[in-house]
């Protein structure tokens, strides 16, 4: 087992005064990795990067088991061209695979980061379900569209013992 650190900068100097902060959190107990980087082709369209199972399911097609993952990292390798990425969300009571998605821009050279994928995404069906903790559904994959140029990109997921 080992501990992953991740750590966070940000630097600006803005009328000659530096700003930003570090932050960084370690996580123990890291007993399994996925890194990977990918090519996603320009006529790709929705390429899964990575999946999530439930505990004792896992290893059947690669997939990472979705209680012990503590940190996923999807980084845009580009430096000029976006991609989305598609959050696959099981919302069913079935558990078994995404049936709704919510997608997110990511621009050249920015990461998206998530720390918790179980109970971990929000569902509504309004202004007036926000903040409703029965809401949190389980994040089944991650898939990316590289729209109309190849992209590269970086997947990188830590999970811990069970």
């Amino acid at each position: 087992m080992a501990t992953l650190t991740v750590t966070v900068t940000e630097s600006v100097t803005l009328n000659g005064a530096e700003r930003g902060s570090t932050n960084s959190r370690s996580i123990t107990g890291v007993d399994d990795i996925y890194h990977r980087i990918v090519t996603l082709a320009d006529d790709l369209s929705n390429a899964t990067l990575v999946s999530f199972k439930q505990s004792g399911v896992t290893g059947a097609d690669g997939a990472m088991a979705r209680d012990n993952v503590k940190y996923v990292r999807i980084t845009n390798l580009d430096t000029t061209n976006p991609v989305i990425l598609n959050l696959q969300v099981i919302a069913a009571m079935d558990d078994t695979a995404g049936d709704q998605n919510a997608g997110i821009l990511l621009e050249a050279g920015q990461s998206f980061m998530m720390s918790k994928i179980s109970d971990a995404i929000e569902l509504t069906a309004g202004a007036n379900d926000i903040d409703n903790v029965a809401n949190l559904h389980d994040l089944e994959s991650i898939m990316a569209d590289p729209l109309s140029q190849a992209v590269k990109v970086e997947i990188f997921v830590a999970s811990v013992v069970a």
